[in-house]
């Protein structure tokens, strides 16, 4: 965990209710998986907020409008925020093989791009769903088609691309290995879905952001993990799911 100072270069809308914040500052360490934790000014917790892409100095946020310290964010231009960076575990890169599969839900699609970019780098046949609940709400599919990525976007409404869950498209792609992050709905949708092994980014509300109050434990194999310290990303072997 590292406490920096970052400059707000950018923010700006992409749908009615997600917003992309660039910052500037100490960043280049960070991993794909990882999130911060950002204080706003009168506002007691921090919010954590994933990361979307790093480059160089220059760091990738999107969040979406949910609460008051969100809606905070969102009217930001210029200045600086305090920063609490490298938490979390991130993905392992090492266990995608050559055709991984990447599966983003809503305001679980930012960390999945980031992971796209590192592994199409690598030269590996990246495959990617982002599922969305209607046209309106759809984001970054140009981005990731940037990468040379696979992209497929499903709408729950059949307003735009396949019609149905992210799992709906999972049946017709062979993949070596997965990476997910999204709400838990969906993810225990994947989990039964899967067809290998995989790696689970979780969405929790969070406390203090680095392990200290245990408010957002998880029940694994091993015992319980705390999200925001031994997560946000599990594997699927660990995971206590009954399904």
């Amino acid at each position: 965990m590292k406490q920096t100072y970052l400059e707000i270069i950018s923010n700006k809308p992409l749908t009615e209710s997600v917003m992309e914040m660039k910052l500037k500052g100490d960043v280049s360490t960070l991993k794909a998986g990882q999130f911060v934790n950002i204080k706003l000014e009168g506002l007691y917790l921090r919010r954590p907020i994933s990361v979307c892409n790093v480059c160089g100095s220059e760091l990738t946020i999107i969040y979406k409008i949910v609460g008051k310290g969100t809606e905070q964010m969102s009217k930001m231009q210029g200045g600086t925020l305090d920063v609490l960076t490298e938490l979390g575990n991130g993905y392992d890169l090492s266990l995608s093989g050559d055709t991984p599969l990447l599966i983003g839900g809503g305001v679980g699609v930012p960390p999945m791009y980031y992971l796209a970019k590192l592994l199409t780098s690598q030269g590996k046949k990246v495959s990617v769903i982002l599922g969305f609940n209607t046209k309106s709400e759809v984001f970054y599919e140009n981005e990731f088609k940037a990468l040379s990525a696979n992209v497929i976007v499903t709408t729950v409404d059949g307003s735009y691309g396949v019609k149905g869950f992210v799992t709906t498209a999972m049946k017709d792609i062979d993949y070596s290995y997965f990476y997910t992050c999204g709400p838990e709905p969906m993810l225990k949708a994947v989990y039964k879905e899967s067809k290998t092994l995989g790696e689970f980014s979780f969405e929790e509300r969070m406390g203090c952001g680095f392990g200290a109050c245990m408010g957002c434990s998880c029940k694994t194999i091993y015992g319980n993990k705390r999200i925001c310290k031994e997560g946000p990303v599990l594997k699927k072997e660990e995971l206590l799911w009954q399904i």
